[in-house]
């Protein structure tokens, strides 16, 4: 089966706290927020890959891991490494990848993937 990956959503405990460390330490910029009166859910800017979105839900903690392919994970690494709990340290992998894991305020996997990496 062929999949497409079009909508991520992490649940938080706080979402004003969660977007503000999205915004300040990844750099991530809101594109939208739901609903208009009271909102209790966030989705970010993205340039054609999945949109990505944080909720201030009640069934928080439920941490999933969510993997964002990047252009260059060794300048990424350098800028982040010092900012958040490592749970993966920058690395290889078989497949010729180089990637790196991180954990977000509330306990969700974030990895940082880079493809086709010369040997």
């Amino acid at each position: 089966m062929k999949t497409r990956l079009l909508h991520v959503r992490a649940n938080v405990k706080d979402l004003k706290r969660s977007v503000q460390w999205y915004e300040e330490v990844l750099g991530f910029t809101v594109a939208a927020t739901w609903p208009p009166e009271n909102p209790n859910y966030v989705h970010f800017e993205h340039e054609g890959g999945a949109m990505f979105a944080l909720m201030e839900h009640e069934n928080y903690p439920t941490p999933g891991r969510f993997n964002f392919y990047v252009d260059n994970v060794d300048s990424l690494w350098d800028k982040l490494k010092n900012k958040a709990e490592v749970l993966e340290e920058l690395f290889s992998t078989p497949y010729g990848s180089r990637k790196f894991t991180i954990l977000d305020i509330d306990g969700n996997e974030l990895g940082f993937v880079q493809d086709n990496i010369p040997d």
